[in-house]
């Protein structure tokens, strides 16, 4: 049972006109560059998001700029030191607020239940590793088990939710705390490449922590059931994330939510095949948590499998407020979800499918079940 999911995100707003403005006044842009920043911001469906670095905000001055001088309105081009000292820097708050949320959430478990601590990151690297501060920061047992999935995307809070659910069915005792952080701000930059241009559009900050348990519980919570993983045959080359000189290089090529378009049912089917009371037919299902990864991707998503507009609110939401927080960012989806639909009586059993995207390109997949704690 997922018991609840908690967010955290850095206190900076960035507001997608302003920002839009910005990169578009940057020295060296080509007019196609300039048409791209002008079209990729304002089409992304984004009004905010939240950033580790607060120079991005043209309301303060820093004395010594790193990413962003004000007082010019130039980007500037911090090396990958620099900004990986930024994620060393702030990614550990993000991680344990969120993770002391969870944990708060519970009340009937305490820092000593913990078994278990997954971390995931694709953003920044240092060690001891955020899984080392959790345990010191919340005061877990120093025998807490600990693993940290480093650089795997979009995708990887999946490969940390079905991680806890196995150790869960292998020690019904066990409680895993699992966290996505990602600064995935640290790493824009002002350029004329239409993949850079697209990140600096969508990326954003954020942290999301969870609680699983297969300990027996009278409250609500969700009910992870069955996880798929899917390599589509194409795509490769089209969504990676690669370490450069300046930063981290996102590739998102514009040909991805094509891709998405052509094989998601493919994609959905081994997940589907898992549960007889779903089976292939997936009309029944009436919660879907989308990784927003952009706002195509949402589209080609929800044209494909027929999904009503309701059916992607949360997904939509979630792009509108905070943006692609990358690993965290469908954590929020499924929270969003949550807090909606545990109240109410009558959501007691219904499915949750989700999904989300990452470089491969992969295709993760879940079936979960609303469990409200209201027994008739």
């Amino acid at each position: 049972m997922l018991r609840t999911i908690q967010t955290a995100v850095p206190p900076t707003i960035l507001y997608q006109d302003k920002a839009r403005d910005v990169f578009g006044a940057q020295p060296g842009l080509t007019r196609l560059g300039q048409r791209l920043i002008n079209t990729s911001f304002d089409s992304a469906q984004i009004s905010t998001r939240h950033t580790a670095v607060t120079e991005f905000t043209t309301e303060t001055v820093a004395e010594n700029p790193l990413f962003f001088d004000a007082e010019s309105g130039l980007l500037l081009s911090p090396s990958t030191k620099e900004r990986n000292e930024v994620f060393v820097a702030t990614a550990p708050g993000l991680y344990i607020e969120s993770a002391q949320k969870a944990l708060d959430a519970c009340p009937d478990l305490g820092p000593e239940d913990v078994t278990h601590v997954i971390t995931v990151s694709c953003t920044g690297f240092y060690n001891p590793g955020p899984d080392y501060q959790l345990v010191r920061a919340l005061g877990l047992r120093p025998s807490t088990q600990r693993y940290h999935l480093g650089f795997m995307g979009c995708y990887a809070a999946f490969p940390a939710l079905r991680a806890a659910k196995s150790f869960c069915e292998a020690d019904p005792d066990s409680v895993v705390l699992v966290v996505c952080a990602e600064l995935c701000s640290i790493h824009v930059r002002s350029s004329n490449d239409p993949d850079a241009i697209m990140g600096s559009a969508l990326f954003a900050d954020g942290a999301a922590a969870a609680i699983v348990t297969a300990r027996p519980h009278s409250g609500a919570g969700l009910r992870l059931d069955h996880f798929e993983t899917v390599l589509t045959p194409v795509g490769e080359e089209a969504m990676a994330w690669n370490i450069g000189d300046e930063g981290f290089e996102m590739v998102l090529g514009t040909y991805v939510p094509h891709i998405i378009d052509d094989h998601i049912i493919g994609a959905l089917a081994p997940l589907l095949a898992l549960d007889d009371s779903v089976g292939p037919d997936y009309a029944d299902i009436e919660h879907w948590g989308i990784h927003p990864g952009g706002r195509a991707i949402l589209d080609r998503v929800q044209k494909r499998l027929e999904l009503s507009d309701g059916q992607l609110v949360p997904a939509r939401r979630v792009l509108n407020d905070y943006g692609n927080m990358s690993s965290a960012t469908v954590m929020f989806v499924l929270k969003d979800i949550m807090d909606e639909n545990l109240s109410k009586e009558s959501a007691s059993g219904q499915r949750v499918c989700s999904m989300a995207f990452g470089p491969g390109l992969t295709v993760e997949t879940a079936l979960m079940t609303l469990d409200t704690g209201q027994r008739g």
